[in-house]
């Protein structure tokens, strides 16, 4: 299994489209904070609009992804030179559909959604991303026709509205995640995505490691793979994947660790030895630093 099959399913994904908007010009919709352990998205199929997070503002072109990781609130806006107004909600079977109060020609199409995961490793894939992380796909024409056939499928399931249509709503949801952690960012993007750095020489280090997290993954060793001096890959990697080796390599091995905490019988000792730690203490002071709580607490309280 690739890296970000396996992150995937660690993370105990549940995906949902919660509405399409039809938005007129000059409107302003707030979007609240999903709640704990969601993040929001956005996927602009047409038109153009803002959408500010923060003190970030971004303006948004067709073939643009916005996720919104931290599950912070937000707000959509479309330009024009009346007075800005609200939205009003229709109701749907599965999803509302979202217009500008008072009517007019919508001037963007764009579907809002959200992804649930995990307490584990899917908050600390989640954390690991930018905050906001916005991916273009027009920018390439493999990624661009492939969102393209996505979209056309979303649309018409949300037109359908019928049996099923929830669950082949998430799954298309999932795809779109794993199109945007393997997609580089731009040219102007200064967001570091560490599932999908642009050197296949570093890459290469990201897969194996995320294949084998417990394996002596020592500095030498790693640059050796890389094919580059000590010093080069150091520079290289943290530059590419946005943290130093170390704190790269610590992540990764909690992530692993915490699915083994859940999904295995094996003693706390064993498990830090598996993802290759020296002693339980020292895992143990890594998990808490990360999770928040002990390995043994978490364990508890998720299995409740």
């Amino acid at each position: 299994m690739d890296s970000i099959s396996r992150l995937l399913s660690a993370a105990r994904l549940q995906a949902g489209l919660d509405r399409r908007c039809l938005l007129a010009q000059s409107t302003r919709m707030e979007v609240p904070g999903p709640g704990p352990r969601r993040a929001s998205f956005h996927v602009l199929l047409e038109g153009s609009c803002q959408l500010q997070v923060g003190s970030a503002l971004l303006e948004l072109s067709p073939g643009e992804v916005v996720l919104i990781a931290a599950g912070s609130s937000h707000r959509i806006i479309t330009q024009g030179r009346i007075a800005e107004r609200g939205i009003t909600e229709i109701p749907g079977r599965n999803l509302l559909i979202t217009r500008t109060e008072g009517g007019g020609t919508p001037v963007i199409d764009l579907f809002c959604g959200h992804y649930t995961y995990g307490a584990g490793a899917g908050a600390m894939l989640f954390r690991s991303l930018p905050e906001p992380l916005r991916v273009s796909f027009a920018q390439s024409s493999i990624n661009s026709d492939m969102l393209r056939m996505l979209s056309e499928l979303m649309r018409g399931e949300a037109e359908r509205d019928t049996e099923g249509t929830t669950v082949v709503l998430s799954s298309l949801c999932t795809v779109l995640l794993a199109m945007m952690l393997r997609t580089t960012p731009g040219a102007g993007n200064s967001a570091t995505i560490w599932t999908a750095v642009s050197d296949p020489r570093i890459a290469a280090v990201v897969e194996a490691v995320v294949a084998d997290p417990g394996s002596d993954w020592s500095i030498e060793r790693l640059s050796r793979l890389s094919m580059m001096s000590r010093a080069t890959f150091v520079r290289h990697f943290s530059a590419e994947v946005g943290a130093p080796v170390g704190a790269f390599l610590t992540r990764v091995r909690l992530m692993a660790a915490a699915e083994l905490l859940l999904d295995s019988g094996d003693t706390v000792a064993m498990i830090a030895s598996i993802v290759g730690y020296q002693s339980e203490s020292a895992f143990t002071r890594a998990f808490v630093r990360e999770v928040g709580t002990t390995p043994a607490r978490f364990r508890r309280a998720q299995r409740r």
